[in-house]
Formats: structure tokens, sequence, C-alpha cells
């Protein structure tokens, strides 16, 4: 290689951090190539020559179904996705112009990455950063229930008496029994339940278990993490919390099982505000959580730990929010649901959100009782408003009499929506997909979810719709400068890291989600049961993965970076503010949410 190559390279990051033992490998065994323009440099599949840094000249990349993902220029390299996989290329390159190119051979490639630090940094393809790495694995924002929980718990029928469960405790040296009828939890009896029920009340020895048990307690699912245990058991004020999956018992988590983790600095604001006196209490609480942010962000917690307690805290507002409601207004007069859409419904709310809720009431409900819920509705949506989560602009509140209706008119809301799959059907469908129960009667919404999930699945024609308005946002990949910015107005020269970046990747999950009929909600976990259900490849699931990780990480340091500088938090990030690593970094993420929802398009996003 060329001198002329060698000081371009220096002067190009990652490779300006190598050593000149490095510089004497790459002179002897990188090469130079030139293409004119319309040459092709490799195609999908072939074995790469290695990686490709652009000298001069431009290069076009097409994915899979030929669509031109990326126009390539001077410093940029292309390449490495194949490299990182099984050396084959999983895009097709061509020159757009006459092209000069330096070519880093696989095994040299390979070698630079495991033995120069920065190399193997600027081109990892995990998103983590060695600081999230470091972390302690028993921090709880890090730690799955599955991990913390006792499998195969202790049990008892509910007609065992309560001198038999407390020598069943004594024996086996734990606090509490895990009450099961028919292979389904029904309850739970603790130590607390003996004294303060049965020894205080003086009950006979041979009283069912039944007659003091805690029926149908609160559980979690094997997936939560740590700070949900503790945050459930913060509000409620539980001692013991079954694991269930799939309605079977697995395991339980305790208090004693935590106590070698460090609290989560969230479950202080969880504790204030589920004991809020007054909404200016809970306004109080909900006011320190852009500085939470800052704090999770800085210790390196992943985008999706930090969204999850953060929505954590605003479930709890809700519900003490509804609580003082029914304070304010007397006992509601039927069964109710209060649900979330968007973002707190996918439990990924950031720094800058609004609120989007609706109400599922019981049917055949008399005008008396209907009315009672529209007051209701407005005293939470007023109190979610001055705890800031502000008013919904498109109305999509539990205020509006439309999302305020009993389950009948819900059903047939979806049955419209689905026969009939309008743009308004559509917009509206996407919305009420991430539904999730917060508080009131959550059966209520059980049978509704199912039953929708599958009408919708099963009709083609309302898919094929919902696949077309899932394409409506498109990444920010500019032909020339590799990010697309906004052209003019308050936010120019920025891209919106949400609608441009987060939103695509929240569509194509809504989408899996649909075709699969996964239950999830979550977009991080709709794409890893996409993956599991085999929706979609393991291989474009993963790059996808990935992809989103860096794409929503980047928004939330970039929120955290304007609350530190005394600014309110917004999605409009200007590329200037990143560094090439970063940029570079961006760019290849968003080429392969284009390329996934370009499969999507294609039909090939489906197996079979």
């Amino acid at each position: 290689m060329t001198d002329t190559a060698i000081s371009f390279l220096k002067q190009l990051h990652p490779y300006d951090a190598l050593p000149d033992g490095a510089f004497r490998a790459l002179r002897k065994e990188a090469m130079l190539r030139t293409y004119p323009a319309g040459a092709p440099i490799y195609s999908l599949g072939e074995d790469l020559d290695g990686l490709y840094v652009i000298e001069s000249g431009q290069v076009a990349v097409h994915d899979e179904n030929d669509q031109q993902i990326s126009l390539l220029h001077r410093e940029n390299s292309f390449g490495e996705r194949g490299l990182l996989k099984n050396g084959r290329a999983v895009t097709s390159a061509r020159a757009e112009q006459d092209a000069r190119l330096i070519c880093i051979p696989p095994h040299l490639f390979h070698k630079l990455r495991a033995d120069h630090e920065p190399f193997r940094r600027f081109f990892d393809r995990s998103g983590k950063a060695d600081a999230k790495e470091a972390l302690s694995a028993f921090d709880l924002t890090r730690v799955q229930v599955e991990t913390l929980m006792m499998p195969d718990p202790v049990t008892c029928t509910p007609g065992m008496t309560i001198k038999e469960a407390a020598q069943k405790m004594r024996d086996a040296h734990i606090s509490c029994l895990c009450v099961v009828a028919r292979k389904k939890l029904t309850g739970i009896v603790t130590i607390r339940d003996l004294s303060g029920k049965a020894l205080a009340q003086g009950l006979p020895h041979d009283t069912p278990v039944s007659e003091i048990m805690t029926p149908d307690p609160r559980t979690l699912p094997p997936s939560a993490i740590g700070s949900d245990v503790l945050h459930m058991m913060m509000e409620y004020r539980l001692g013991h919390l079954p694991i269930v999956s799939a309605g079977k018992l697995v395991g339980i988590v305790t208090q004693t099982d935590l106590t070698r983790f460090q609290a989560s600095n969230t479950a202080g604001f969880v504790a204030d505000a589920a004991e809020a006196a007054s909404i200016d209490e809970l306004a109080a609480v909900t006011g320190r959580i852009p500085n939470l942010l800052v704090q999770l962000v800085a210790a390196g917690n992943r985008h999706d730990v930090v969204t999850r307690m953060i929505t954590d805290i605003a479930d709890v507002v809700t519900r003490r929010l509804l609580a003082m409601a029914e304070e304010k207004y007397g006992p509601p007069p039927a069964h109710y649901a209060w649900l979330a859409c968007g973002s707190q419904g996918r439990q990924e709310q950031t720094g800058v959100s609004d609120q989007d809720n609706c109400l599922i009431l019981e049917d055949d409900l008399s005008e008396t009782a209907l009315a009672y819920f529209e007051p209701f509705a407005q005293f939470v949506s007023d109190g979610l408003d001055a705890c800031g989560y502000v008013y919904c602009p498109g109305d999509m509140m539990a205020t509006n009499p439309r999302w305020r209706q009993p389950i009948s008119v819900w059903q047939e809301y979806f049955q419209h929506w689905i026969k009939n799959p309008s743009k308004e059907a559509q917009m509206l469908a996407s919305v009420m997909f991430d539904l999730r129960v917060i508080g009131g009667d959550a059966t209520l919404f059980d049978g509704l979810q199912t039953a929708t999930l599958e009408a919708a699945a099963d009709n083609s024609i309302f898919t094929a719709h919902m696949a077309t308005n899932a394409l409506t946002h498109q990444t920010p990949l500019g032909m020339l400068k590799g990010l697309a910015t906004i052209r003019s107005g308050e936010n120019r020269n920025t891209v919106d890291m949400k609608l441009s970046g987060v939103v695509p990747v929240v569509d194509l999950g809504r989408m899996y989600a649909l075709q699969g009929k996964l239950d999830p909600v979550n977009t991080r976990a709709r794409l890893q049961a996409a993956i599991a259900g085999e929706v979609i490849s393991a291989s474009g699931g993963r790059d996808l993965l990935d992809a989103y990780d860096l794409v929503a990480q980047t928004r939330l340091d970039h929120q955290a970076r304007q609350i530190k500088a005394g600014h309110a938090p917004d999605n409009f990030l200007p590329p200037a503010d990143l560094s090439a690593f970063e940029r570079s970094h961006l760019r290849d993420a968003f080429v392969v949410i284009k390329t996934m929802q370009s499969a999507l398009m294609q039909g090939r996003g489906v197996l079979g």
C-alpha cells in the first residue's frame, strides 16, 4: 500500500489509534483497488475479500431486495457486517462514481480487532459500552427474576390445616407456603398470617389454610427484572412474591432474597408515590424524574432498563390517582380497567412523555353508572398532566367518551378496524395494540386482547394494510452524508430520534407481534419473542436488536445531556454533537432498520 494511503488511514478513526507495528502490517498486506463507475465490488452471499475503506469516490450499498440502503463516500468503510458473521457479504456493493478503495484482508481485520482495543470497539456490533459490561451482576436493574427466585417453592393445598402448614414451614425453614389447587396458584399463606390471623384469633388447629391465606396473590413472570420485584413489594407492602409462567407456579422471591442486593434508587420514588396524600405530592415525586434519568444513564444502565424503571413510576402515580379518584367520588359502581397505550403501555417512557390512556368498563351499565366515570377520568387525567404527563395532543385519553366505553363497544371497535382497515383504523389499531392494564380489573382486557390478536393475525388484508402503515416512518439515511437531517424550522439540522429512529423499530415489533400472535407489548420483548418464535430470522433479529439498542440508547444519552445542561429534554439530536465514531455506528444501525423494513415490505420478514 502507498504512503498516501497510509497517511490517509492515520488521520481516520479508529486507525489513528493503531501503533506503528499495525501500520507495517497494513502496508504489507492491505490492497489498493480501483473500480470504474457502475462496476460491482461484491455481490450478496459472496466471500468477502476484506474490509473496504473509501479513499475517493462513492459506493452504493444494496440490500437483499436490491433496495439501495446507503450511498457511501470518502472515509466510510463497508463489509464489516459480513466479516463479523461468516465472512460472506450480507449486502451488495457497486461503485456509484469512480472509486479508489483500501481493502484490508479478513485475517488482518480480525487480528487488528483482537490486538487493539480502539479498533475492536469501533467495529463492535453489540452496541454495549465497556462501562456497561463492567457493572456489577448484582445490580437489581440488571438481574432477571429467574436468577433471584427460589425455584419449585414449597406448596400446600387449600385444605391443609393451619397446624400442618406451620409444621411444614418449620421443617423447611421457610416463611411462607404457596397454596396450589389443580396445579394453579390460588393463594399464599405466611408466618404473619399464622400469627396475626390464626393464633391471635384463637382459630382451631384444624382450620383449613384457605381461611387465612391471601387469595389470588400478586405475581410476576420470570422475565421480569429485580427492580420489578422491589417496586411491587414496596407499593403493595409484600414480603413474598410468587413467580408464575404460563399459569404455572415456577418460583418465589422473598424480601430475604433481596437483602444481598443494593436497593435501586427508583425504589424511593415508588414508595413516595404510593404514599402520596395529594396531587402536589405526586408532582413533587415526578419532578425528580429528569435527574433520575441522568443518574441511571450515567450509571451505564441499558436503555430498556432505564425506560422500564421510569415507566414503573408513571404506573404507580396512575394507580395512586385512581385511588384518589375513588376516594373523591366514592366506590366505583362497576368494574373498570384503566389502560395505558403508547410509550407507557410499552414500558418505554423517557424524559419526554405525554399521556395516552383509555377506560374499559363492564357491560350493562346504567346511565348513572356511566356518568360516574366522566369526572373520574377527568380527575386522573388532570392529575397526570399536573405530574408532567401532558394531555395527549390527539385526545387519546379516557376523558374522551370514545375511549371510555363498555367492553362490548371495544369489541366492536376492534372488529370494525380489522374488517375495514382505513387509514384511521390502521392508526388507531396501531395505538391500541400497545395497550397494557395499569389499574382496575385486568380480566376485562384479557379476553379482548387474545381474541383481537387472533382475529387480526388471521385477516391477511388487515395485516397487509398494517404492514404498509408500519413502513410510513423512514430512517434518516442521507444519500451523500450518511444521515439526513431536518431541513427547516426550529429543529433544523437535527435528526428526530423518536419518529425517525425508535418509532420505525416500534412499528416493526408491533407487526411481528401481530404476525406471530405474540403477547409482549414492550418493543425489545417483541423482537426477542419474534426471534424465538421464528417470525423473523435469528441473524436479522439479532441485528435489529443491536440496531434498536444503539438508536434508543443514543436518544436517551442525548436527553441526559440536555437535562445536565439545564435544558428540557427532546428527541432532536444534532449529528454534529456526535463523534465520527458515533455517527458511523448510528448510520449502520439505520441501515439495519431499513433493511428489515424492506424485508417486511417484500414479505420476507415472516417465514413461510
